[in-house]
């Protein structure tokens, strides 16, 4: 099926360009950016770094990985005869569905067409003169446009530490986000796996199956909750089909984004607070969200992250469970997060992951008080311990929401760079346009709620803002637009005076860019919920676009 497209005037395009737009990045939001922007009537191109569609799903295909989001809700809402006839099969679905869903919406809507493939962007300035942004991609390639979407994704530049003495190790080294196209088979072989974050949970438990032994090297346990992952049958799918209007105003009305299917049952989030409910009320609520399984303990309480005493709660009940699953106390014991508020760091949605650490063939080193040493050439050495081992993957996450675009070097006005400008934290206006950078619009930046929200439903959302900026600005004549200084420093003055209402400062997590070493220690997601990021976007244009600067 083609895309209906509106005839384009010329005067549109800044003089001597390629486009009017080039996004970058093919994952959920850079698909729906061309979609969108290409119905308006614009001349867009799509540059993707991979070989296919998918993003953050197509470099991420290590055993296991899947989404930890109900596939109804992690899946476009655009286009009602889509939402219909794709089925699911499976409440979380894995990295290959995701893929075949991905496909199918690029084959549907004729994206492919307006898409190069195998195009590492590496350079992006802005030509003052021109009014537009020339890119350049690895292989010396150039393209010019009066626009730049950077569609690069929340977690897709890999973090993998500079350990002494890795360049001589003689095995083989993976790392989840960088994974071979190639089966990788483990059979027979010592493991060993760097990490413990939501990767690695995923992966682990699969390796074990196949690995002549493993050894998990963990420097900070996390907190997980049985994903409880099932088949989606006919009669789950039909019904949740029947109700897809009500469940997608449901989702846009939540402020932290997500309803939750527990068998076509929707399980909203609770309004009340902590204070609200007797004791035997909250241990009901807890395990009631504990049982339905997945993401569902972020919903138990309104004040579940800035109320000590409700958090501890929960923390404590999470804590307990854990205990439950694993035979040995010991490593039960390893395996307890400790010294930080639950839900302030990625929560994991686990299949026998714990149940893992009772196979003779699985061991648990704890290197947060002896960090791992270096690797030889048959191993790693942790506190003059070798664990010789044949393998290793590094599942040691990302450096989240700013790595993929300060690994591209982005010049704004007067050769202004990204990086350098964001050198002490990012700042951004409404994590989606930054001050001295005209016409660059970042999707699911660092500002916005993406990472605690559901990025389809906010890309999606950024997507019809920004064509509808290009139309009012093609209509009106404007030349580019950019945030204002005083607009920039307001967004990120709120930002932080909603994350220190919380209790997210209080773990070193990837929300506050403290798993990268050298980066600055700043909260990168806005925490002020979806409905109130949407109202001050959408007042933003409503009030003439306020907070912006237009050129005529």
């Amino acid at each position: 099926m083609s895309v209906e497209t509106l005839e384009r005037p010329e005067a549109a395009r800044a003089v001597g360009t390629d486009f009017d737009a080039i996004v970058i990045g093919a994952g959920f939001a850079g698909l729906y950016a061309l979609h969108r922007l290409r119905k308006s009537g614009h001349a867009v191109r799509l540059l993707e770094a991979g070989s296919g569609v998918g993003g953050t799903w197509y470099w991420n295909r290590y055993p296991g990985a899947r989404v930890d989001i109900e596939s109804h809700e992690y899946s476009y809402s655009f286009d009602d005869e889509l939402q219909q006839e794709w089925v699911w099969s499976e409440r979380y679905p894995a990295q290959p569905e995701l893929m075949r869903y991905l496909n199918h919406v690029a084959d549907r809507f004729d994206l492919r067409s307006d898409i190069q493939f195998n195009t590492r962007v590496t350079v992006a300035r802005h030509d003052e003169d021109r009014a537009c942004w020339l890119i350049q991609t690895a292989t010396g390639e150039r393209f010019s446009a009066r626009f730049c979407v950077m569609a690069t994704g929340l977690l897709v530049a890999p973090n993998k530490p500079e350990f002494p003495g890795l360049d001589g190790f003689k095995g083989r080294q993976f790392h989840t986000a960088q994974w071979p196209r190639e089966n990788v088979d483990f059979s027979g072989r010592r493991v060993g796996v760097i990490g413990t974050g939501s990767s690695a949970v995923q992966s682990i438990p699969l390796i074990a199956e196949q690995a002549a032994h493993l050894t998990v090297f963990q420097r900070t346990p996390a907190f997980c909750i049985p994903a409880n992952n099932r088949p989606n049958t006919s009669e789950n799918d039909q019904a949740l089909k029947a109700r897809y209007a009500e469940l997608r105003h449901i989702e846009h009305e939540i402020s932290f984004g997500g309803f939750f299917l527990t068998n076509s049952r929707i399980e909203l989030p609770t309004l009340t607070t902590y204070a609200d409910a007797t004791p035997e009320q909250r241990l009901a609520e807890f395990e009631r969200r504990y049982q339905s399984g997945g993401l569902n303990c972020y919903s138990t309480y309104s004040d579940i992250v800035t109320n000590r005493e409700a958090n501890d709660a929960l923390g404590d009940f999470v804590r307990n469970k854990i205990r439950q699953r694993i035979k040995n106390p010991e490593v039960a014991e390893k395996l307890i997060p400790r010294g930080w508020p639950i839900l302030t760091k990625r929560l994991c949605a686990d299949t026998n992951y714990y149940e893992t650490y009772d196979r003779d063939n699985v061991s648990l080193i704890d290197v947060k008080d002896t960090p791992i040493e270096g690797f030889t050439p048959d191993g790693i050495l942790v506190n003059g311990t070798e664990y010789p081992l044949d393998d290793v993957v590094f599942a040691t996450g990302f450096d989240a929401l700013t790595g993929s675009l300060t690994r591209i070097d982005i010049r704004g006005r007067g050769g202004r760079s990204l990086k350098d400008e964001w050198a002490q934290g990012p700042r951004t206006f409404l994590g989606f346009m930054v001050e001295g950078f005209p016409n660059l619009f970042m999707m699911n930046g660092p500002g916005s709620p993406g990472a605690v929200f559901q990025p389809v439903l906010l890309g999606q959302f950024q997507g019809d803002w920004l064509a509808d900026c290009f139309d009012w600005m093609r209509l009106h004549q404007r030349r580019s637009i950019e945030a204002t200084e005083a607009a920039q420093d307001e967004w990120i003055r709120h930002c932080n005076e909603v994350a220190e209402a919380t209790l997210f400062p209080e773990a070193n997590s990837w929300y506050m860019g403290a798993n990268i070493p050298g980066k600055a220690r700043v909260i990168l997601i806005y925490l002020g919920g979806f409905l109130e990021y949407r109202r001050r976007f959408n007042a933003a244009s409503d009030e003439g676009y306020a907070g912006f600067t237009l050129t005529a």
